[in-house]
């Protein structure tokens, strides 16, 4: 049975733009539009359509994903943003979830990982893959258990300052050299925070700060 879910496909590579749009429709939603880039897709949103999701290319000539996906969050937040991606690219991704991306997935993804994605996004808002454990997910989830856990989580000041870098496109060399510490040192911050979040990545600890609302990327 058709899902009454709408979603719009943006990508330059129309050879895989096809068959995801046949899984997508295999699933049962509605694929209702597909493009080549972001400037499509905004004069297509500005003839008054507004999509459930998009699954949103990164890399695309003229107006790419970056700054596609940042132009709806600050114009259409209530259109979800699903990054794809050929590569697991961590500062892509991260770049990605910052500027609205509610979760990723890579262009080789197989049917049952694309329908939890889509029914994640949709149901809850994000989607996490394996970047973050069953725990760090429900308090996700919840946005009074996300509060707690920030509470509990009582960061220092050098703490915080590298959570924060963290989140930024630095490399833990750079962020090393930026807070006068030890790469060691950094790999320590690290790894606490990892253990403290349940986090699996550092694209887990940008997924974490974003949806508890920890810092503003805007």
């Amino acid at each position: 049975m058709s899902n009454s879910k709408s979603i719009v496909l943006v990508d330059d590579h129309v050879l895989l733009r096809n068959a995801l749009s046949s899984l997508v429709a295999d699933l049962g939603y509605s694929v209702v539009y597909e493009c080549d880039n972001g400037k499509q897709l905004m004069d297509w949103i500005k003839e008054s359509n507004s999509p459930d999701l998009v699954l949103m290319d990164i890399n695309m000539p003229g107006m790419d994903g970056f700054e596609t996906t940042l132009w709806l969050k600050n114009n259409h937040p209530s259109i979800n943003v699903i990054a794809l991606s050929m590569f697991d690219d961590e500062t892509s991704i991260i770049r990605m979830v910052k500027n609205g991306a509610r979760g990723y997935i890579l262009k080789d993804i197989k049917p049952p990982e694309l329908r939890s994605a889509i029914e994640s996004v949709l149901k809850d808002g994000f989607y996490y893959s394996d970047m973050v454990s069953g725990r760090l997910l429900h308090s996700i989830g919840n946005q009074r258990e996300c509060d707690e856990v920030s509470q509990v989580l009582s960061l220092n000041k050098r703490e915080l300052d590298f959570l924060k870098l963290a989140c930024s496109e630095l490399t833990y060399k750079e962020i090393s050299r930026k807070m006068n510490l030890s790469p060691r040192t950094i790999d320590g911050y690290r790894d606490d925070l990892f253990r403290r979040l349940g986090v699996k990545s550092r694209v887990g600890l940008v997924l974490f700060v974003v949806k508890c609302r920890i810092f503003n990327f805007n």
